[in-house]
């Protein structure tokens, strides 16, 4: 498993800002369409790579931003109870997958929230995050994975092309002693997320 602070650079830096990133004028204006091919390097989601689909309709406000970073200190079932309760933003979907399906995959979930700021050397960054999705059996069987609530993925697009990465099983949580916030990687890397297309939905 791979664990990065506010105070780390590793694994992707915007993760970290996931609800901390500053206000930039963006390009990006929506309703948008990205689609993606995704390759799982990392131990879970096996046989997850193929074709990603993410929708876009609106972004978070600056309200929104502040009141989950606020709700971070208060634990991680506070946090993921909060972005329930935000409107939707979007859906991401692998319209592909084949075979059994009860995590609905093909059907796809709920993005709540979505950030985008201009990148200094040109294009943007989309910041995207959710509670993921989880089976009854996972629910009821309660494994580790349930313990990693959160989805989040982060995208550098310019002139309508981009790549990005996707942490699929990932906790949130509030060091006290350190005073930051700690993001969990339930994997030994993300997913890439490679060649990257935007379309007007």
């Amino acid at each position: 498993m791979t664990r990065i602070s506010l105070r780390s650079a590793s694994l992707v830096t915007a993760l970290v800002l996931v609800l901390g990133a500053a206000t930039l004028s963006a390009e990006v204006t929506l309703p948008i369409r990205m689609r993606t091919f995704a390759v799982n390097m990392s131990n879970n989601l096996t046989g997850a790579n193929g074709i990603l689909q993410i929708t876009l309709d609106q972004w978070s406000t600056a309200q929104e931003r502040q009141n989950l970073l606020m709700t971070v200190p208060k634990g991680q079932d506070d946090l993921v109870r909060a972005l329930q309760k935000v409107p939707v933003k979007g859906r991401i979907n692998i319209p592909g997958w084949t075979g059994p399906d009860p995590q609905n995959y093909r059907l796809g979930w709920n993005l709540r929230y979505a950030w985008h700021e201009a990148l200094p050397d040109g294009g943007d960054r989309i910041v995207i995050a959710t509670d993921r999705q989880m089976s009854f059996r996972e629910i009821t069987n309660n494994p580790r994975t349930a313990d990693y609530p959160f989805l989040l993925i982060q995208i550098h697009l310019k002139d309508g092309k981009g790549e990005g990465k996707m942490a699929a099983f990932t906790q949130i949580r509030f060091d006290k002693k350190k005073n930051v916030m700690e993001i969990e990687n339930y994997g030994t890397e993300p997913v890439r997320l490679n060649e990257i297309t935007v379309e007007k939905k």
